[in-house]
């Protein structure tokens, strides 16, 4: 078997303006739609416990409704994402720019 170790770019040194803060929350809510999108096309429907054999979740719901452990997740993977695009060189400019 072999053994995977993750191995992500190290983005400790990238400070987030303020701006980016926002477009964070943005991307950690679209993040929860595209999941959960992906679990309606597989079956998945909303229960209050999760059951995998039923392909029930608690967490089919709004983002704004989901507990404030999963918005955590969503929101360290866009706050990743948007350090990664800026460690590897490239720019975000605000629309309003």
């Amino acid at each position: 078997m072999r053994k995977y170790v993750p191995n992500p770019v190290d983005t400790s040194d990238i400070i987030l303006p303020e701006e980016m803060i926002e477009l964070t929350e943005k991307i950690a809510k679209n993040t929860h739609d595209v999941w959960a999108i992906g679990r309606i096309k597989e079956g998945w429907k909303y229960g209050e416990v999760r059951d995998d054999a039923k392909k029930n979740t608690p967490c089919m719901v709004e983002y704004d409704e989901l507990p404030e452990s999963e918005k955590e997740y969503d929101r360290n993977t866009s706050l990743e994402t948007i350090k990664l695009i800026l460690k590897l060189g490239y720019t975000i400019t605000p629309p309003d720019c």
